[in-house]
């Protein structure tokens, strides 16, 4: 949570100045202005400015990202619609625990995933998608339409969760159980970075089609390059200690939520079971090679045969 959401949520929502703040805090307001400007606040602090909002459990920054609490819980209330119902429509093999367990966090993020790459959110919450969300389809068909199609907002939000559940999939297929080794100690890496950040990497992959996104271009640039980055990490990890890799984890950063769902499911399924990754394979050729251009010489040399004796036609080794 951001403390200068904060401030500036209950200056806004209150109407109180710093110094009415300062003096139900009982701090200076010179701490008031440090706060505003990004200082740390501590938590029971942040449990003051709370009460003073009365805003109860709802997370500030949604609060102020979407206009005030009435707001807010609209907008959790159609996040939460859309997350119950992008897995299954994603046809993914593995259960996608965010979006089951900790949806009070993952919403927060979602938003600001989206206004990092340029979306600003309404004013208000769009009034054509503000309806009962548990009514019947059937009866409801034109309502719903609107939610998963029509609407811009929500249909991006809907094929983002769509694509980070497939990303999800690959990663519980591929990469979980190599960042979960405790030889690797890839926690303490940038690596660690790669779940957390699977939203930014599915929005990647299905925001090009979007006018909400502002700064996609951008977005999509440093996302991309940060996740390079953080799966060579993984890769490197795996092959120097001689972890078979089923699976390019590249393909995590490289391919589409679709593959990716393909892929996952091939490791369900079995189809892995006997392969390994070409980088190790060759790795272990590579080390076989050394191994035979140390020894060789040496068995030659206890045997006495020359160089010439061995009489190697290098011609007859190329293809």
């Amino acid at each position: 949570m951001g403390s200068t959401n904060l401030l500036k949520l209950v200056l806004r929502e209150t109407g109180l100045s710093q110094k009415e703040i300062a003096k139900k805090l009982n701090v200076s307001a010179a701490q008031i202005s440090k706060w505003k400007a990004g200082e740390h606040i501590s938590y029971e602090m942040e449990e003051k400015l709370k009460v003073l909002l009365s805003i109860g459990d709802r997370d500030p920054d949604v609060v102020y990202w979407t206009g005030g609490i009435e707001q807010a819980d609209k907008w959790v209330r159609l996040f939460e619609h859309l997350a119950e119902r992008a897995p299954e429509s994603a046809e993914c093999s593995y259960i996608c625990a965010p979006l089951e367990d900790e949806t009070d966090f993952f919403f927060p993020n979602i938003l600001s995933t989206l206004i990092e790459a340029g979306a600003i959110i309404p004013e208000y919450f769009p009034e054509k998608i503000d309806f009962d969300y548990d009514a019947d389809y059937d009866e409801n068909e034109e309502a719903f339409g609107m939610l998963y199609d029509t609407n811009e907002f929500s249909n991006l939000i809907y094929e983002a969760l769509k694509a980070y559940c497939q990303h999800y999939d690959f990663y519980a297929a591929y990469v979980r159980d190599i960042m979960y080794e405790d030889d690797l100690d890839l926690y303490n890496t940038d690596a660690s970075n790669i779940e957390p950040c699977l939203f930014s990497l599915a929005l990647v992959k299905v925001g090009s089609r979007s006018s909400l996104l502002s700064k996609y271009k951008e977005f999509r640039y440093n996302t991309l390059k940060d996740y390079k980055r953080w799966v060579e990490i993984v890769k490197d990890a795996a092959i120097k200690n001689r972890i078979p890799l089923k699976a390019e984890i590249m393909h995590l950063v490289s391919e589409n939520p679709e593959h990716l769902v393909h892929e996952a499911e091939a490791e369900v399924l079995g189809f892995n079971s006997s392969r390994i990754h070409p980088d190790i394979y060759m790795n272990e050729m590579l080390q076989g090679m050394r191994l035979i251009h140390q020894v060789l010489p040496a068995i030659c040399k206890k045997l006495g045969i020359t160089e010439e004796e061995l009489n190697i036609n290098e011609s007859e080794l190329q293809l």
